[in-house]
């Protein structure tokens, strides 16, 4: 599980048009407390899929769900690249010890 991991993991869950999951792709791994995430490794996977929509995710090692700026900054260049390419953000996971932080819940996408 994602929670147990030492190292950031992003990934990316890829969605149909009502929302069921086609699959879901690993993006990249990163250091201790940072993942790097390139646009556009997300929408390729996405657009290679045919996806309609997709749900990011990554874990916090430190068990902490609060999203950093990082993370709110990374949340709102993504939803704005995917509008470009015609593919909705639905939702960006922070996976932590036995929680978990929804952008879309706290109105942040």
């Amino acid at each position: 599980p994602m929670k147990n991991l030492r190292k950031e993991l992003f990934s990316v869950m890829l969605l149909n048009t009502k929302h069921k999951l086609i699959r879901t792709v690993q993006i990249c791994e990163g250091a201790l407390n940072a993942a790097y995430v390139e646009p556009r490794e997300v929408f390729n996977q996405a657009i290679r899929a045919s996806a309609h929509g997709v749900i990011l995710t990554h874990n916090h090692p430190s068990g902490d769900t609060e999203p950093s700026d990082n993370d709110i900054n990374l949340t709102r260049r993504l939803a704005e690249a995917g509008k470009l390419v015609g593919i909705k953000v639905v939702d960006h996971l922070i996976i932590g010890d036995n929680s978990y932080f929804s952008f879309a819940d706290n109105d942040l996408l």
